[in-house]
């Protein structure tokens, strides 16, 4: 709260006229005006001394996407833009959104601490999300392997080598009551990165929800459920995009009904982020999928205003502090502009996006491993800036292999830090005005929309991932990037600079050899004794619903419930589906 003394200054000078009043909100003409003139004489007389006695360095001023970054930014900055800050920017919690989602932000409530965590058995994986719950983490964050991902079973051929390697192996409902053994459902809030096989992995939440007594309406949390960027970025598909687009609308119609607090997607930037586009990339393609989602729910006969509050968005953190923090305020920005003028949204929050933040494990370096703490705090702080509503903070050592539990609990205490000392939670989006800040999210937002008009002159994003269009822009900036690194006009410390001649971290964590002949045997005890004929007659069930045109969830469920595997669920739908090939480029 001001003082009196200062409430009364700043009365002064309105009344002398020395605080600007345009409703620009950066001043009127004549302000401007003066700013020009003095903008110049500082160029001319204070700049060209300094710039005369010490040249400014020689390397290129820009963002780490490439944007170039004026020396001094000012009101004229805001204008040549036709920046207004009352509509154009506004208030927390009020359209267009730019502020935050909520009036108060983190004055309320602080963003979820939700760390990524899965590796080796389930039963691994309980311990440490109970290790990371007793350390002060709020939510939990499911981290699936490869085989899971793809819909294959432990057992399979091609998962051989791959069980419980970059995340928690579940080849069946069992696996799944192990992983949350003991965690109260009705408390604690899950993400799960999973996409082709979402349906799967969600049948088999609300399984064990039910088992903990929990009603549907109760469970919390979030599934990925974003195969479009699977084709883009990562790979983890199974079917074609036109029925992997049906078991995600299937899943939004689901969830309206039987699970209202669930977010139905998890919009994914992070992936095409790390596959090495830029920033405004990143904010176009995710949000030109988001398109793509809505479009696909309303033609499936989903009012916008049923699933779209449901929906909800992931973004990567990279190193660059002011451009991670316009990138997060264009985003809310032009997600209100979608669902307004694309799909005449009405209900508000039809209009918020609302996202979970990554911190970015690309910049994660296995040279000097310590640096990544500091990496990871600034990117952690460009997401709190920016508003996320929840945020997984990297290990240092995940560029070497998985997390320690001291590394995990090191990036944990730095969102804690951050929460309670830093002093970000006190004031909300403490960046809005800034000259530059505000510069930098207008241009961001022009030049994501600017590719989002590319993407519909194409004939939507479909038909720019089936070209691999969206591929090559990708990797094209990746390119450069690699390039610019390679050449030193890209600092990356410990890697082409600041070299020593030890880069080892004390421990690293090493899986069980033995984990992967350990999950065979427990699927095929959960083979062993469950009704078998039961689980025939449901997955016949959905291979029958698949060929219609039914939701396919409930059947899902009744097959998750009768312990069909992962991999029998998958096949079932696949012998309907057909599976996926990438696109040659």
């Amino acid at each position: 709260m001001r003082s009196a003394g200062l409430r009364a200054l700043m009365a002064a000078k309105r009344k002398r006229g020395t605080l600007g009043t345009g409703v620009s909100g950066v001043g009127d003409t004549e302000d401007l005006s003066l700013v020009e003139k003095k903008r110049d004489r500082w160029a001319e007389t204070t700049l060209a001394r300094a710039t005369e006695r010490h040249a400014e360095r020689k390397e290129a001023f820009r963002t780490v996407s490439g944007h170039e970054v004026d020396r001094l930014y000012t009101p004229l900055d805001l204008t040549e833009r036709g920046y207004d800050l009352l509509t154009g920017v506004g208030f927390p919690g009020e359209a267009p959104f730019v502020r935050g989602v909520q009036p108060t932000m983190y004055r309320g409530r602080l963003w979820t601490m939700r760390q990524y965590a899965g590796f080796g058995s389930a039963t691994e994986t309980n311990k440490r999300f109970k290790y990371l719950l007793e350390q002060g983490q709020t939510g939990l964050s499911v981290a699936f392997d490869l085989p899971t991902q793809i819909g294959l079973d432990a057992d399979h051929a091609m998962a051989a080598g791959e069980v419980g390697k970059t995340g928690v192996s579940i080849s069946s409902l069992h696996d799944m009551e192990a992983l949350l053994d003991g965690i109260p459902l009705d408390t604690v809030s899950t993400s799960m990165t999973i996409n082709a096989p979402a349906a799967v992995l969600l049948a088999y939440y609300v399984a064990v929800g039910k088992k903990q007594g929990v009603a549907t309406n109760g469970l919390r949390g979030t599934v990925q459920n974003d195969v479009l960027k699977e084709y883009i970025a990562r790979g983890t598909y199974i079917y074609p995009p036109e029925p992997s687009l049906r078991l995600t609308t299937d899943l939004f119609a689901y969830c309206r009904e039987e699970v209202p607090r669930w977010n139905t997607i998890s919009i994914s930037g992070y992936h095409i982020r790390e596959a090495g586009s830029t920033a405004a990339q990143e904010l176009a393609f995710t949000l030109a999928n988001g398109i793509t989602y809505v479009q696909a729910a309303i033609d499936r006969g989903l009012p916008v205003d049923d699933f779209a509050p449901q929906l909800s968005f992931f973004f990567n953190a990279h190193n660059d502090l002011f451009e991670e923090v316009a990138k997060f305020r264009a985003a809310r920005r032009m997600w209100h502009r979608i669902m307004t003028e694309r799909f005449d949204a009405k209900d508000p929050r039809s209009l918020t996006l609302r996202f979970h933040t990554q911190t970015g494990g690309s910049t994660l370096t296995a040279q000097q491993p310590e640096n990544n703490v500091v990496r990871v705090a600034l990117q952690a702080l460009s997401a709190s800036i920016g508003g996320t509503q929840s945020l997984h903070t990297n290990s240092m050592d995940e560029a070497l292999s998985l997390p320690t539990e001291k590394a995990a609990r090191i990036a944990l205490r730095t969102q804690q830090i951050l929460a309670h000392e830093s002093g970000v939670a006190n004031t909300v989006d403490p960046f809005a005005g800034s000259y530059f800040v505000e510069s930098l999210t207008h241009d961001l937002e022009e030049e994501a929309f600017g590719i989002i008009d590319t993407i519909d002159r194409m004939g939507g994003m479909l038909k720019a991932i089936e070209t691999g269009w969206v591929m090559k822009e990708i990797h094209e900036a990746a390119y450069h990037y690699q390039r610019a690194v390679e050449k030193g006009e890209e600092i990356v410390v410990g890697v082409n600079a600041h070299q020593t001649g030890s880069d080892e971290v004390a421990e690293i964590y090493r899986l069980s050899p033995h984990l992967e002949h350990e999950a065979v045997d427990r699927l095929q005890a959960v083979r062993g004794k469950r009704d078998n004929p039961a689980v025939d007659e449901a997955l016949e069930r959905l291979r029958k619903a698949a060929r219609g045109d039914d939701n396919l969830l409930p059947h899902i469920l009744v097959a998750a419930e009768a312990y069909a595997t992962t991999g029998e669920i998958c096949d079932a739908m696949r012998d309907v589906f057909g599976e996926h090939r990438a696109t040659e480029m």
